[in-house]
């Protein structure tokens, strides 16, 4: 194999990658949630994300996909009577949706951000040591609810919460658990 073959393989993997997807849009976030939990039922590999600027509408999240499976998909989901305002196939680097998520590593503590919700734990025991963000009228209780609990106690915020920002901590809540794994 020659020096520039290598790259030519680079490339093709790469479109194949970037072709293989799509993204669901939706005109709200509670038609988001509800297809995300419909989906997540099903045997496909989606994730909520943040929708790119060339197709941003009134939501701040869409569904990614994988694209070869849009007919079913879209099946079950106008069966459940949701309909997305748009399918579209990431063609390129730029209708990559955007991870919703932010970490940042204090040292002994560790925070995720999700979207405009922020969870904080110590990162020895697990504890939830804060959560902020948002502007719903749930958050306070949602950091009443779980502050002082570890990961392992504390409720799932979908469980309590039902606002944006409380869907916003879950998905947070979901992050740190899988980064602060024992």
């Amino acid at each position: 194999m020659g020096f520039f073959s290598l790259f030519k393989k680079k490339n093709a993997e790469l479109a194949t990658s970037v072709a293989d997807r799509g993204i669901l849009v939706f005109e709200n976030t509670s038609e988001v949630i509800r297809a995300e939990t419909l989906l997540k039922k099903g045997p496909w590999r989606i994730r909520v994300m943040g929708p790119p600027p060339e197709i941003r509408t009134g939501c701040d999240l869409v569904i990614e996909f994988p694209l070869i499976e849009w007919l079913e998909i879209l099946r079950l989901l106008e069966a459940e009577k949701i309909s997305p305002l748009e399918v579209v196939p990431v063609s390129g680097p730029l209708l990559d949706p955007v991870s919703i998520f932010f970490t940042k590593d204090f040292g002994r503590f560790l925070m995720v951000r999700a979207a405009n919700m922020k969870i904080t734990v110590e990162k020895e025991t697990r504890t939830v040591v804060n959560i902020s963000g948002g502007g719903c009228p749930d958050v306070p209780y949602l950091a009443a609810e779980m502050i002082g609990k570890s990961l392992d106690e504390a409720p799932a915020p979908r469980t309590i919460g039902h606002t944006l920002c409380g869907y916003a901590l879950q998905l947070a809540y979901e992050e740190i658990t899988k980064q602060c794994l024992p």
